[in-house]
């Protein structure tokens, strides 16, 4: 009987891990399309083929899913592929900082270039004390911090302030590639050597 018991709740278990995958899953790829709040809860529960019980088993609210959805985006975009791609294309800061417009140029060109998750829902969420803003600005911040280290390593004065800049033209060549302007990412490279030049930091990536 215990046996019994036992199986059935690993059973419970690994349905339960198994549907909060899915509508993690689901709300990452509707939401990444769609931005958060143009995507209902109906939406989700369809594409992830769950009831409505189970994600508000996983998930309290619309607004904690979201919130799952960018940490899985920082954890799957910004550090598994972006930074990861970054620090193995160069070995100076200087290369590692271009390489990122090299890495942004590819993604432009992808088929259906969904953009940043991170600005749309900056963008659709504009009470400063929502936590999905919130938590925007959080993950944004930390690929500020990631700039401001490279920036750190190359030995510029100020780091913080000179990853605010760069961002900018991070930022800047995404909304231009939402526009149609794949070749946003290396124009902005251009605009990215003349600030390292700036700062007398080394241009030429790494071969």
């Amino acid at each position: 009987m215990i046996d019994v018991i036992v199986e059935s709740e690993i059973r419970d278990q690994v349905t339960a891990s198994t549907g909060r995958e899915r509508i993690l899953e689901a709300a990452y790829e509707l939401f990444g399309r769609s931005g958060v709040r143009a995507v209902g809860i109906d939406a989700i529960i369809s594409q992830a083929d769950v009831a409505k019980m189970t994600l508000y088993r996983n998930f309290a609210s619309k607004s904690e899913l979201a919130m799952a959805c960018m940490q899985l985006r920082e954890d799957r975009w910004t550090i598994g592929w972006l930074q990861a791609e970054v620090l193995a294309r160069a070995e100076t800061p200087g290369g590692r900082l271009l390489a990122i417009f090299e890495v942004f140029s590819e993604w432009f060109a992808r088929e259906g270039f969904e953009g940043c998750p991170f600005l749309t829902a900056l963008l659709e969420f504009e009470d400063r004390d929502d936590p999905v803003r919130a938590a925007c600005l959080r993950h944004l911040a930390n690929i500020r911090a990631f700039v401001a280290g490279l920036a750190e390593e190359a030995g510029i004065e100020d780091p913080v302030r000179f990853a605010a800049q760069w961002h900018i033209l991070m930022t800047g060549s995404i909304v231009a590639a939402h526009e149609g302007r794949r070749e946003a990412a290396r124009e902005a490279q251009e605009l990215a050597e003349l600030l390292l030049e700036r700062h007398g930091v080394a241009v030429a990536l790494d071969p």
